[in-house]
């Protein structure tokens, strides 16, 4: 599954409109940077003792609402409600646990951010109405996932797998591609383990959503915040999919592609029955994100599945040998959009020139069926670890 687990997108939609927000960009930005914790190593103002990690791992994002970070609102636009079941603390070591000490509402760092955006172009009029949006509304975007708990989870279990491989005469071509059967005891207690780490990522991007609410209202006290949806892009879950005639549960592993459930799924929340669920697509920092939604032809071809963003170009060693973060920032001002970073090393890593053309990438998920496009959003701001 890799090592950000649930690494993932919320999207948060506003009241507010493009000609509120332009003027106070950098004041909005400023006041996100200061009260969002991001970077590598970053701490947030939860310190979770005893046994509350263990809360947080079977709960998630429903934990972090029971604490006052959110409403039940935010959970039934969150994938899963924002808890997979099967989640065993027992299955996680106690590295894992230390290392994820007081992370819960952080940002964290490499591709991670929180960007100000506005919706540039509708294509679809009666879905994006549904979704509740419309031209020139300003929207945050949350993307991060487990931190380093889901790293460390990631890198104990490599070795567990490596022995499972062996003891299951497994071939495989590549040393990272180990693996157990899915029945055995390495399969389900690293199926568990990954579950939380699920659940810790919905919890994290729901307090940073809460804290994204208190910075908005500081610098607009009318601000209203709903969330859109929220939904991961590195994730192996439990499904019922039609196969050969039959529905069948089976393991559905999204590594770089993010879920789309069309409007035939129960998963799909209420208002959004007639529509399908929303499909968050994040460009670069200079470039565009998208929302789609998923559709039943896109079950059917991709198990309900799409790309997630743009994806790279350019190695980020590579990106760092030939931008300098420092002139990002100046380039990117001059274009209209304030960009706030913890490391300008890490602003290299992520020029926009380094990612492909997130719109040939989007209009050919368009064109496939796997997803329909309904909006475009532009960035005017972005926090960056």
């Amino acid at each position: 599954m890799g090592f950000d687990v649930n690494c993932g997108v919320r999207a948060l939609k506003t009241n507010l409109a493009l000609s509120q927000v332009r003027p106070k960009i950098k004041e909005l930005v400023d006041t996100l940077f200061q009260i969002v914790p991001a970077g590598l190593g970053s701490r947030g103002e939860i310190i979770l003792k005893g046994n509350q990690i263990n809360d947080v791992l079977i709960d998630g994002a429903q934990w972090a609402v029971k604490q006052g970070y959110g409403t039940e609102d935010d959970l039934e636009h969150t994938e899963e409600k924002g808890k997979v079941p099967k989640a065993d603390p027992a299955n996680v070591s106690q590295t894992a646990i230390k290392r994820e000490q007081g992370q819960v509402g952080t940002l964290g760092s490499g591709n991670h951010y929180l960007e100000i955006q506005y919706v540039d172009e509708v294509y679809d009029e009666a879905i994006a109405k549904q979704f509740g949006l419309s031209k020139d509304q300003i929207l945050v975007s949350i993307h991060c996932g487990s931190r380093a708990l889901g790293h460390q989870i990631g890198t104990d279990y490599l070795r567990i797998l490596a022995d499972a491989v062996r003891k299951y005469n497994i071939k495989i071509k590549d040393r990272e591609l180990v693996c157990a059967p899915f029945s055995s005891e390495e399969g389900q207690r690293y199926f568990s383990a990954t579950n939380c780490a699920i659940n810790y990522a919905f919890a994290n991007r729901q307090v940073i959503a809460h804290l994204v609410r208190r910075g908005l209202s500081k610098v607009f006290p009318d601000a209203e915040v709903k969330t859109l949806y929220d939904v991961g892009h590195n994730t192996a879950k439990l499904e019922k999919h039609e196969i050969d005639g039959k529905l069948k549960e089976v393991i559905v592993h999204r590594k770089g592609a993010t879920r789309a459930f069309g409007p035939d799924r129960e998963e799909v929340p209420k208002d959004y029955k007639n529509a399908g669920q929303p499909v968050l697509i994040g460009g670069s920092m200079g470039t565009y994100s998208y929302i789609l939604a998923g559709t039943a032809e896109g079950v059917k071809k991709a198990f309900g599945s799409s790309c997630h963003g743009a994806g790279r170009t350019m190695s980020r060693i590579a990106a760092k040998k030939k931008y300098w973060g420092s002139t990002l920032v100046k380039e990117l001002e001059s274009k209209g959009i304030y960009i706030r970073g913890h490391s300008m090393s890490g602003l290299a890593e992520e020029a926009p020139d380094a990612y492909k053309d997130v719109s040939v990438v989007v209009d050919a998920t368009h064109d496939a069926g796997v997803a329909k496009k309904v909006a475009r959003l532009k960035p005017m701001g972005n926090v960056k670890g």
